[in-house]
Parts: C-alpha cells; structure tokens; sequence
C-alpha cells in the first residue's frame, strides 16, 4: 500500500479557483500568492461568505496557553480536529507543543504527511481490519512515535494486528477510563485492558487516558464532583499502570479546552512525584476561542482562579482572544425587523449556540454600533435571519463579521480559512483537510 509524501500530497492542491468558497473569480491562483493580493473582507475584496483567522489572535492564545502549561508542570499536544490544518498544527509545535493529537487513523494519516512524527491517537480505532489500515500506515512512516486509546481487550486486539502488520517492535497503548463516551468504566475492563496489553506481542504500555469534558453536566456543581471522580479513578489507573510497568516512562492525558486548569492541579503533581510521567492535555479548540461556549467556558475558569501563570493570575476572559471571523453580506431586508444574510447551516457552527454579530460594514467603513441593533435567530442551509431593532440603518450590501461558538463544528464546514494580520488584510490562505 502506497501513502502519499508531503510533497505529493500538496501537489495538487497549490492553486485556488472560485470552486472554492470565499476566493473571488479568479482562476488558478496560486497558494503562495494570496497574500498578494491584499484582499480584505471588510471591502468585499472576497467572495463571501468567508472564514478567516485573526493571525494576532491565534498567536496569543498559543503563546498565552503554552506559557501556562509550562508554568503548571504539563504538555500539550493540541487536537488537531478542530483545524485540521498541517500548517497550524506544525506552527504549535514549532513553539513549544510536545506534539499531536488525532482522533482517527485518517486524520493520522494526514498529519504524517505532512511531516509530524509524534501523535497521540485519541480514540479507539475499531476492529481488526481498522488494525490493518493502521499497520499499513504505521509501516510507511516508522519513524512515527504514536501512542494509541484502548479501553478493552478487543480495542488491544485491534492494535496488536496494527503493530504486526508494520512489523513494529513496540506500539504504545494508553488505557483509556471514561464516562459518557468511550473509556473502561470499571476497575475490571481497566485490569482486563492491561492484562490484554501485557500479554500481546509488540504492544506496552504507555499509559492512561480520559476526557473529562464526557463528565459535563448543565448543573456546574454535578459536573465539579463527575470530573474528581473521573480523575481519581485516573490515578488510581495509573498506580496500576505503573506497578505493572514499573521502569518505563508513562504518559497520563486528558484536558480539553474548558476543565484543563481542574486535570493539571490534580494530575501534574502525581506526575512529578513519580519522575518518570509526563501529563499531556489534548486541548485544541482553545487556540481559536470563541464568542459562545468557550468564552462561557473561560468565565467559568475564572471563577476558579482564573490562569496562574509563574505566580501571577490572569483572566482567562480577558486573554484569551477570538480568533475565528465568519463574513456575510446582507442581502435582503425583505420586511420590518429581518434581514437574511449570505450564510447558513453549510457555513457556520450553531450546535452550541448561533453566530453573533460583532461589526457592520459599509463599502469598507465600519457603522459604528450597528452590529448591536441585530441579532441571528435562526439558520437555513444557506440563509441567515437576523433580527433587526426598529430603526437600524442596515442596508443590503452590508458586510457583517460575525463570531462563532464552537470553533470544531464551524472549521469543518471550510476547505480554505483566510488568515488575516491587524489591519484586516488577507495573508494567507489555510488548506483544511477534513477528509
């Protein structure tokens, strides 16, 4: 089986056309000159709808989260689901991450490509027969360092088959425990996990594994007390993971992007009490923050105490920045109260709260306070309705950047984000590769 280099897999995909959404007509335009091109939304330089990526913004939140993990005893090895770009995901690690993050053997193939050498697959992968396609991956890239989820013998049986199939000599494993999705439940499935993996050729253990968030709840004081459990029983695991491999260097990962303060006061001083563990959070979706449920998400953390970084606090609200802009264009303001803009369901995240409207332009020049007259209230596949208080000058042909809540279930619906720099002006064009 033939897997594609890096270079073969770029090849052809280095020029844009208006096939793809939000490039203007031009055709064939190469990737590397986009930012040429000095387009800006804000004047309705690209074919809207359009995502793009505040360059500012998303450098901030890296140096800011990486600067607290350092400062907290934890890596990170950011999700790459939530991008599925190779060019951001090399960009985190560049500056700092200890690696990657995928869910599934399809986004690990597409991260190899592209150059990254050490995953964790965070997700149990299936069968035997997902075993082989992993094997047949793993054989053309082995130099990878992969670390993969098993939460029962089966889920063992399925990456021993991998590892024999790549003629591996060692295939990490993490025993995952969960609650709500994927994960042992109970002390027996974690023993008879281990056992699996110490009785299967070419497979040790690599350590233990959860995603707290599974445990989150509407009632915030329940989801506290399902969290402390979960992460109890996390530790627990791992004192059985180590006696049953007491020399070898374990891994304990968990943290997504809302409860990541709560796994590293817990889990970073067992680990750095034992010298030989490393404490790996998956968080991805925070490098993008949001205006819904990550900014409800980070109020919420400051109400914990906020980020202790090398002793001094800050307010996660006030740090981390939105970095994710969905541009439309109005175009009917068919009756009183209602406007319909240019996007819908096909281009925006709504499972955990609708777009909000930030600015409004106008032939290029922002109308002060408009945005605060409108609010959405529902999607279409490919229309937006607005509500508009009495009086608003909106106007079709109107520009409106919009936050999103939810940055994974939004950069799925794009082939292509548009980074922009402070001023609003196109830099580059991102490839998203979901598959």
């Amino acid at each position: 089986m033939q897997f594609l280099s890096p270079r073969d897999s770029q090849r052809d995909s280095q020029r844009l056309s208006s096939t793809t959404r939000g490039i203007p007509l031009v055709d064939g335009l190469a990737l590397e000159d986009i930012g040429n091109q000095r387009w800006s939304p804000s004047q309705g330089d690209l074919a809207l709808p359009a995502l793009t990526l505040d360059e500012t913004s998303f450098a901030a939140n890296r140096d800011l989260f990486l600067a607290w993990c350092a400062s907290a005893g934890v890596s990170v090895a950011p999700h790459a689901k939530t991008p599925m770009s190779p060019e951001l995901a090399r960009s985190l690690r560049a500056n700092g991450a200890w690696g990657t993050t995928v869910a599934n053997i399809q986004q690990a193939a597409v991260l190899l490509a592209s150059g990254e050498r050490r995953l964790l697959l965070a997700n149990e992968i299936g069968g035997r027969a997902a075993g082989r396609r992993l094997g047949a991956l793993l054989s053309a890239y082995p130099d990878v360092e992969l670390h993969a989820f098993a939460d029962s013998p089966a889920a063992v049986a399925a990456l021993a088959e991998a590892a024999r199939i790549a003629d591996r000599n060692e295939l990490s494993v993490l025993v995952e425990l969960g609650t709500g999705r994927a994960g042992a439940r109970d002390r027996a499935a974690i023993e008879a996990t281990i056992a699996a993996v110490l009785a299967a050729d070419r497979l040790v253990l690599g350590g233990v594994a959860t995603y707290e968030g599974a445990a989150a709840s509407a009632d915030a004081d329940a989801t506290m007390r399902a969290i402390a459990a979960l992460l109890e029983r996390t530790i627990e695991t791992f004192a059985l993971l180590r006696a049953a491999a007491p020399q070898r260097p374990l891994i304990m990962s968990a943290g997504g992007s809302a409860y990541f303060d709560i796994v590293a006061q817990r889990l970073a001083p067992v680990a750095q009490a034992d010298g030989n563990t490393s404490v790996i959070l998956r968080s991805g979706a925070l490098f993008f923050a949001d205006h819904g449920v990550y900014a409800r998400a980070f109020a919420e953390l400051d109400r914990r105490g906020g980020l202790l970084i090398d002793g001094l606090r800050h307010s996660a609200v006030e740090s981390f920045r939105p970095a994710l802009t969905l541009w439309a264009e109005v175009l009917s303001r068919p009756e009183a109260g209602l406007a319909i803009a240019g996007f819908g369901m096909r281009d925006a995240s709504f499972d955990q709260g609708l777009p909000v409207p930030l600015r409004v332009f106008r032939d290029g020049a922002e109308q002060r306070a408009l945005a605060e007259t409108l609010s959405v209230t529902r999607l279409n596949d490919q229309h937006a309705f607005l509500s508009v208080a009495p009086g608003s000058a909106l106007a079709v042909g109107d520009v409106i950047a919009f936050g999103v809540s939810h940055p994974c279930t939004c950069l799925d619906r794009w082939r292509v984000i548009f980074g922009l720099d402070a001023d609003g002006v196109v830099t580059r064009a991102l490839r998203t590769q979901f598959g």
